[in-house]
């Protein structure tokens, strides 16, 4: 097979695997493009989107421009991030509706996995470092810890949240899928509005991603270049901050009246931050839940060792 084909291929995979990580509450899609070795250009190819690229288009070099903003490399992420959100909306609503703790639990190890693969890509240790690794798991935490909004579709809104959403879904261990909870848009805009395909949610939803993406890539790619090993210690931080969300032992709470009686947003219960508990006795449930836990850390040590064969 052409090597370009089979280039391409595989940066198609790692889309499709970046975006199956988005869709999931907890896990991040750049976590997933740092681990594959992609983020780095992934943020320089969103960012060449600027005065330069605009002049080349009008100017009719295309040929140019399709190098200048690493065309081909965009197309085919995207185009596997875009095929895995649409083919596994329906199969991880089911999923997370059935089997919710053997689902948590794998995605649980694949994180575990990814805080050691990603910190170990710091070159040099310093008190710096240290603090900054510190700070991004103080804020993961927090933001684990914050109550959800109610549901809101309105256009602004929307934008919002999908400049918001596209910003953490970039950022390794800062899931887009979570603030969109946080958000109370979560199942509005990942779930339904993917499912029915409506335009009226998505529209606003895109423009804010684009919007947001451009602008947060610029300066993402210029904090990553100036302090690249304070920046991946925070990220690195930020990933096991996120830990707390993915834990698979969970009861899920919703906002109730005086009554006792559940409050409803557009039919739907409105959820708050979930208990997490510690299972009581060693079950089947329980052995299939650290199995798939392993599972997910076995997973990102074969990506991880296909990513450094590969890119030798």
């Amino acid at each position: 097979m052409n090597k370009n084909i089979l280039n391409y291929i595989f940066l198609s995979l790692k889309g499709f695997a970046m975006g199956a990580a988005n869709v999931i509450p907890g896990v991040s899609g750049g976590t997933i493009a740092l681990i594959t070795g992609v983020f780095e250009r992934l943020i320089n190819a969103i960012k060449s989107f600027n005065i330069v690229a605009i002049r080349l288009l009008f100017k009719g070099k295309i040929k140019e421009l399709i190098k200048y903003i690493d065309l081909w490399f965009l197309i085919a992420v995207f185009s596997g991030m875009i095929i895995s959100v649409i083919s596994l909306a329906r199969v991880l609503k089911y999923l997370f509706e059935s089997y919710p703790v053997f689902i948590w639990s794998f995605f649980f190890g694949l994180i575990l996995a990814s805080v050691f693969y990603v910190g170990k890509t710091i070159q040099k240790v310093n008190f710096g470092v240290i603090l900054f690794f510190i700070i991004g798991t103080a804020l993961a935490v927090s933001i684990s810890l914050m109550e959800p909004a109610t549901q809101n579709d309105s256009f602004f809104y929307l934008v919002i949240c999908g400049v918001v959403a596209i910003c953490s879904m970039i950022l390794p261990g800062l899931s887009g899928s979570y603030v969109l909870i946080l958000m109370g848009n979560y199942e509005l805009v990942m779930i339904d509005s993917v499912n029915n395909a409506d335009l009226g949610i998505l529209i606003p939803v895109i423009i804010g991603a684009i919007v947001g993406l451009i602008a947060f890539s610029h300066l993402l790619s210029w904090i990553y270049k100036k302090y690249k090993d304070q920046t991946i210690s925070i990220l690195t931080g930020f990933i096991l901050g996120s830990l707390g969300v993915l834990w698979p032992w969970k009861n899920e709470n919703f906002l109730l009246d005086a009554a006792g009686n559940f409050i409803l947003k557009n039919g739907d219960k409105i959820p708050q931050v979930a208990t997490k508990y510690i299972p009581d006795s060693f079950n089947k449930e329980v052995i299939i839940a650290i199995l798939l836990m392993l599972s997910g850390i076995i997973v990102i040590s074969l990506i991880e060792k296909i990513a450094a064969k590969y890119s030798k």
